[in-house]
């Protein structure tokens, strides 16, 4: 980020229709996360995602919002992180192991064919927020900025989306996806084992969670989402 400073970049990389929903509260969320970013300029090279994709979430506007897919942190790997909660940009090869166990668990689901890459952001562009609980970590170093207050503005988030006139899913993968579930109210969640090889084969795999957010909204009266991931020709 060379000379910038997040205390100011990341409350004006806000889209102007979330900062309306969320209000001055998560703009100073997001200046407080900026500020302690700031304070430690010699681990700024380290940063993941770079700090234009930080935010890249919240390119879905709130009244698009379908469904939420919850995330931990960014992937830590060297260029994995792409500000998009479990995606990757498609020049990244080989995929991280729990994007692979999605893909896995998305083809058994709903038989639709899978790209090469692990680029999820066709599910941005039909509605599906993909949002990490914490927006930023240093490569090679998981959870590195899980105290600088990334939970604070993210809890926000669910809050003012569960409280908002927007029908919506919560997808709940792992602990701390499902330590959310309070701040949902009504919100219809789908829980399950977190994808990580770790966990993925104690319920994660035939948990049909895209299917099931389309159930949910079809019986809502709510369109489905198209999951389709595209296939390149």
């Amino acid at each position: 980020m060379g000379s910038i400073k997040l205390e100011e970049y990341l409350p004006e990389q806000l889209p102007p229709r979330w900062s309306k929903l969320l209000g001055q509260q998560s703009l100073d969320m997001l200046a407080r996360v900026g500020r302690n970013l700031d304070s430690m300029p010699a681990s700024a090279a380290l940063m993941t995602p770079t700090g234009a994709n930080i935010l890249r979430a919240f390119a879905t506007p709130p009244e698009g919002v379908r469904a939420v897919i919850f995330g931990q942190d960014p992937y830590p790997g060297l260029g994995h992180a792409s500000g998009l909660a479990f995606s990757v940009e498609k020049t990244v090869s080989p995929l991280p192991a729990s994007l692979r166990n999605i893909r896995t668990e998305y083809s058994s689901d709903v038989a639709l064919p899978l790209p090469s890459h692990g680029d999820l952001q066709a599910w941005a562009h039909a509605g599906v927020l993909l949002l990490n609980r914490h927006l930023s970590t240093l490569i090679s170093s998981p959870g590195a900025h899980r105290s600088l207050g990334w939970a604070d503005f993210t809890n926000h988030v669910v809050s003012a989306l569960a409280e908002s006139s927007q029908y919506f899913v919560a997808i709940l993968w792992g602990r701390e996806a499902q330590e959310l579930k309070p701040l949902l109210g009504d919100t219809p969640t789908i829980e399950s084992a977190h994808p990580s090889p770790l966990s993925a084969h104690r319920g994660f795999f035939g948990s049909r969670p895209f299917s099931r957010t389309n159930r949910y909204r079809e019986e809502a009266g709510f369109v489905p989402i198209d999951w389709s991931l595209g296939v390149e020709q």
